[in-house]
């Protein structure tokens, strides 16, 4: 599982005076340190920046790649700034991203060939997130895929994204986001790959609750054929789940847990009581979580306590 980390990202007030100070060492800090713990590449969000982009990338890809060699992914809607780092960057880069929008589209998927770019690929048009799994495999079919074939581009290099939707409010698109993915992956050989933003899963929850959705709707999407997450690689937890499911490590009650949320998921089965012991505080708030990611049961702020 790919890590993509998401901690430089302009929405972080630390990180948005950073970038308007020019604050070099808090951005090498904090991309050295997300390596430390696991992403294998660092998504660099720095906003629309329409005046800016192009000074602002500049200097952020040189900040970061004094301090490691992990490729880049370039975030911003400014097209001229995305180019500014693709001629910058030392490794193959990611171009985060571009949508089915024939503007988007037609701005962004001929730089990733002209660059040898990977790029992320929004499952949304001009009328927004359709609200199936159909539709968005659908819009990956008929408009992005085609797209990237007449330009060359291998299905190596693309990463379609099914968009992650908040539970509080959207929880209905938590199904359709995992079926996204599963049909995703059995639309071609070789299939092209897969990628989300992890933590809007858990948009608007309270602090508390955020972590635990997003590993354990980790997992289900892994079981579904996910490839890479944009997510926390600071997350200790979400990192041993990860494990937990890659190595198959039964040897703890929420492992044997975890192992049978992934080994259901795949076979598009539901986890059963029997599969939980309620007497553990971990794993019946695993158990709760996956009754939400089900819309099994309508989320509240309180659910963990009910």
């Amino acid at each position: 599982m790919l890590i993509i980390g998401e901690n430089i990202h302009i929405i972080s007030p630390k990180v948005k005076k950073a970038f308007a100070d020019r604050d070099t060492r808090f951005i090498q800090d904090l991309a050295a340190h997300q390596v430390q713990h696991g992403a294998g590449m660092l998504d660099l969000n720095i906003g629309p920046q329409k005046r800016r982009g192009v000074e602002v990338m500049d200097w952020i890809v040189d900040a970061v790649q004094e301090v490691t060699d992990v490729p880049l992914s370039l975030d911003t809607t400014n097209a001229a700034a995305v180019e500014a780092g693709l001629k910058k960057v030392k490794r193959q880069a990611m171009i985060n991203s571009t949508s089915a929008d024939p503007d988007r589209l037609n701005a962004t998927m001929p730089m990733a060939a002209q660059y040898n770019a990977k790029i992320i690929a929004l499952t949304m048009g001009k009328s927004g997130i359709p609200a199936t799994a159909d539709v968005r495999v659908e819009m990956a079919m008929e408009v992005l895929i085609p797209k990237a074939m007449e330009l060359g581009i291998p299905m190596s290099d693309l990463y379609l994204d099914p968009l992650v939707l908040t539970v509080n409010g959207c929880q209905e698109h938590g199904p359709e986001t995992l079926n996204a993915v599963r049909f995703f992956k059995q639309l071609m050989d070789p299939p092209p790959m897969t990628t989300v933003g992890l933590s809007n899963i858990s948009n608007s929850v309270p602090h508390e609750n955020r972590n635990l959705l997003n590993r354990t709707f980790l997992v289900m999407l892994m079981a579904a054929g996910l490839d890479s997450a944009i997510a926390d690689p600071l997350d200790e937890k979400q990192n041993e789940f990860i494990r937990i499911v890659e190595e198959r490590d039964t040897s703890t009650g929420l492992g044997s847990l975890l192992v049978a949320l992934y080994d259901k998921t795949a076979a598009m089965e539901e986890l059963e009581p029997s599969d939980v012991d309620m007497s553990d505080p971990d794993q019946a708030g695993v158990w709760k979580t996956v009754q939400i990611l089900y819309n099994k049961v309508i989320y509240a702020h309180s659910y963990l306590r009910m």
